[in-house]
């Protein structure tokens, strides 16, 4: 009999009350405090509704003293992320934040900003931040007000600013913005659409790449581009694949798992969508964790023009369309308040009954942000929803899915092309500055083709 072969183990797992003896690490560090040696405990895990981190906790026997950090366990995200938060109560206090070294907080209402790489990344709520910085303010006062009384009494009055914000005697602000990506912040009224909480999504620049230490190939090796076209001509000509090559060859390539980051491999497939354009199917399997995933990603470039999408599912014919929905496109249900932003479900080729089940399993699979403090109110909210997704699926309630894609790069089946089909509404529009901006298009200009029902 030949030997069985070890399946591979998730590098990041999640927290459970099952699993008493979490994989920790322990490595022996200085202490900054008190100069002692004290034990760093690293954990890798994942937290819900975010990604994976990796968890370091600090303790040293000499003195006594703590300290607890977080940094991001995977990649560096696309983008940058800007949150800009409007708090007005003690529920917007208790929010839960994770931050990174590269987060900035900035107050409006005070003319104040934390820079990024001032603080370490950390997992705390809206009040600790203001605590946070009432504690660094406040530091070395008593030595200010022996050698600048001056500086401390200003000071004094402005720490008593952000004190007032912390009982709430006036609404007020907080914008984070992050250019890792690395941010995440609460929604109390999960799986409904936070009101007070408004995210953005930014391309970031040079400078911003470079502060994380990324860099071009063109700027590594200076003479990237050259080289790389002397390696494409030194292939023989056996191993160049034409275009139809590639159309009917499934591909393969090592990567990680977008779920416990485990080695694994990705199947890679060009396909033709009648009626609409080529798509790359992707689809990833992991025999460590068991994670399946399908994305799609567009064949083309981007679309001279955002697209939004409306169908109407009344009857059971309806949830057998076709729908490509690109990692640009954010889709909004109005009958059940929900909205879901382009990064939710990613790129998908499914159907409309198979987009709505992917959601109602995102969203009852992650449940809660952190599940071992499920408060009644959240858990009943999303029993609620649940509820209303499963008539939706089952064809109890008349529902509307709308997509907007501003790449224009999603597409929904017609059951009557090349005629008008009066349950599907297609709109081209414009993209605004911003659109473009968040696509990278900033520096190009594009043409009005006007709007198309």
């Amino acid at each position: 009999m030949g030997e069985e072969v070890e399946k591979p183990k998730p590098l990041f797992k999640n927290l459970s009350a099952d699993d008493p003896e979490p994989e920790t690490t322990e490595i022996e560090s200085l202490c900054l405090n008190c100069g002692g040696n004290g034990i760093t405990r690293l954990l890798l895990t994942k937290i819900p509704f975010y990604k994976e981190v990796v968890l370091m906790s600090f303790d040293c026997e000499h003195c006594g003293f703590q300290n607890n950090e977080i940094q991001q366990g995977g990649q560096f995200e696309e983008k940058g992320k800007r949150i800009t938060l409007k708090v007005n109560s003690q529920r917007d206090l208790n929010r839960q934040v994770i931050k990174s070294d590269y987060t900035s907080v900035k107050i409006p209402e005070l003319d104040f900003e934390i820079p990024s790489l001032s603080q370490k990344g950390e997992v705390t709520t809206v009040e600790g931040v203001l605590d946070r910085t009432i504690t660094g303010l406040s530091q070395d006062q008593e030595f200010r007000r022996v050698e600048h009384p001056e500086a401390a009494e200003q000071l004094d009055k402005f720490i008593d600013k952000i004190q007032h914000l912390k009982e709430l005697s006036s609404d007020f602000t907080m914008i984070f913005e992050d250019i890792s990506g690395n941010l995440f912040i609460e929604n109390p009224d999960h799986p409904l659409r936070d009101k007070s909480c408004e995210t953005a999504l930014f391309v970031r620049n040079k400078e911003h790449n470079h502060a994380l230490g990324l860099y071009t190939h063109e700027e590594v090796e200076g003479s990237g581009i050259a080289e790389k076209e002397t390696t494409m001509r030194s292939f023989p000509a056996s191993t160049k694949f034409t275009y139809e090559d590639l159309q009917g060859e499934v591909l393969q390539f090592q990567t990680n798992c977008p779920d416990c980051a485990a080695p694994c491999k990705t199947n890679m497939k060009l396909t033709k969508i009648p009626y609409f354009k080529e798509v790359v199917i992707m689809a990833t399997n992991c025999e460590a964790c068991s994670h399946r995933s399908n994305e799609v990603k567009a064949g083309g470039g981007i679309e001279p023009h955002g697209v939004r999408l409306e169908v109407k599912v009344m009857c059971p014919e309806d949830f057998t369309r076709d729908v490509l929905k690109s990692e640009t496109c954010s889709m909004e249900i109005p009958e059940l308040e929900l909205e879901v932003g382009p990064a939710a479900l990613g790129g998908r080729f499914t159907t409309v009954e198979g987009l709505l089940c992917a959601t109602k399993e995102q969203l009852a699979g992650k449940g809660t942000m952190f599940t071992d403090s499920n408060e009644g109110d959240s858990k009943q909210k999303m029993d609620i929803f649940i509820k209303k997704m499963d008539q939706a699926i089952n064809g109890e309630i008349p529902v509307t899915i709308v997509l907007d894609d501003p790449a224009g790069n999603s597409y929904v089946q017609s059951f009557t092309d090349p005629e008008p089909d009066p349950a599907l509404t297609v709109t081209k529009y414009t993209r605004s500055f911003e659109q473009n901006e968040d696509l990278g298009l900033n520096d190009m200009k594009t043409e009005n083709y006007g709007t198309n029902s």
